[in-house]
């Protein structure tokens, strides 16, 4: 259960800066981590749909690649910074040569 305590100063609440509520940011750090895991799911089926495919060396075309640089996505709960997983995906469309 969530309650509200007062500041032990009792001081003026005009003078002060506002402060973020603790349910605030408990909402954020749950939508990061829902985010989070969302992509690292997203990743890891695509990932393994491509399992099979290789190059004539034996390697996998397709494979996990790092991170990219944490950007902040903004959700109902205010701005929360994700950071996605990389993928580095070598097959190449037979026709044209490009990368898919």
């Amino acid at each position: 259960m969530l309650t509200v305590v007062p500041e032990p100063d009792g001081g003026d609440e005009s003078r002060r800066e506002p402060r973020p509520a603790v349910i605030d940011e408990l909402v954020r750090e749950g939508a990061r981590r829902m985010l989070a895991e969302a992509l690292q799911a997203e990743v890891d089926d695509y990932i393994a749909r491509h399992a099979g495919e290789r190059d004539e060396h034996g390697r996998r075309l397709v494979v996990r690649n790092g991170s990219h640089q944490p950007r902040d996505v903004l959700t109902s709960a205010g701005a929360v910074e994700v950071t996605a997983p990389r993928v580095n995906d070598r097959r190449t469309d037979p026709d044209t040569g490009e990368r898919r």
